[in-house]
């Protein structure tokens, strides 16, 4: 499958959550901040799907503000992109593939997690992943919807990220995940997805959710958006940085999210 496939294919899977996750975005939200109150807002961008391509990775790093680069484990350009993210001072995730509903359709790529997995096995493959990608500081779901619904898996998942001292970011690629509320339960540094940003590939859609995303961040605190290596992603993170300069919210790396 070529990169272009690969990533509408991975976007595709959440066009569900584009429309039907913003109630379960509320009550994460709430969970977290109900009692808190900030000046700053603060706005974590993420880009999934790193790894295919050094120029469309290059082209976030030159917007020059701060975004975490998730980075799928086992491509031509993940160990290298890795250092040059690292050395531009910018965030990594290993981007963790895990085992998708309709599997038939949707291959979450190599390196990938399935339901049924042994604990054995689930250690082996994290632990190549993450050497695999250095200097990640956490882990992100890529794909998943039906490995972070199965508690077993899921928490032996996070216990060895855990072990390792790395963060989890839940994607939220299914509404009845379990992997914030695991990662809370084992006292983890942990957060959550708030809003997919370019389901849709038009650069309108985008800003709207970039819009959606700021407001989050003014009711709640901070938000967390997950975007893909796409042009129209890039030129519309580029606008909507121009037009926040002037304003109070601050862009930061997941980690300040925590």
């Amino acid at each position: 499958m070529n990169r272009r496939n690969f990533l509408l294919k991975s976007a595709g899977l959440l066009i569900g959550s584009f429309f039907g996750l913003n109630s379960f975005s509320k009550a994460f939200a709430l969970e977290k901040h109900q009692n808190h109150t900030v000046d700053q807002p603060r706005i974590a961008l993420i880009i999934d799907d790193i790894g295919f391509s050094l120029s469309h990775a290059r082209q976030f790093l030159n917007l020059g503000v701060p975004i975490t680069f998730a980075i799928l484990p086992r491509l031509v350009y993940s160990y290298d992109l890795a250092l040059e993210i690292h050395d531009n001072g910018h965030e990594i995730l290993l981007h963790q593939p895990m085992e998708p509903y309709n599997i038939d359709s949707f291959d979450p790529g190599p390196g990938a997690l399935y339901v049924g997995d042994r604990p054995d096995r689930i250690e082996r493959i994290i632990e190549e992943n993450i050497a695999g990608v250095p200097y990640a500081v956490g882990v992100n779901n890529h794909m998943g919807s039906r490995f972070t619904e199965t508690y077993k898996e899921i928490r032996e998942v996070l216990e060895n990220v855990k072990k390792r001292d790395l963060f989890f970011v839940d994607s939220f690629t299914s509404s009845h995940s379990m992997g914030y509320r695991t990662a809370r339960k084992l006292h983890m540094a942990a957060t959550g997805r708030n809003i997919f940003l370019d389901n849709l590939h038009d650069e309108s859609a985008i800003y709207n959710q970039l819009n959606k995303l700021k407001r989050h961040s003014k009711k709640y605190g901070h938000a967390v958006g997950i975007g893909h290596p796409f042009p129209e992603t890039v030129h519309t993170i580029g606008q909507f940085v121009k037009n926040i300069k002037d304003s109070n919210i601050s862009l930061v790396h997941v980690s300040d999210v925590l």
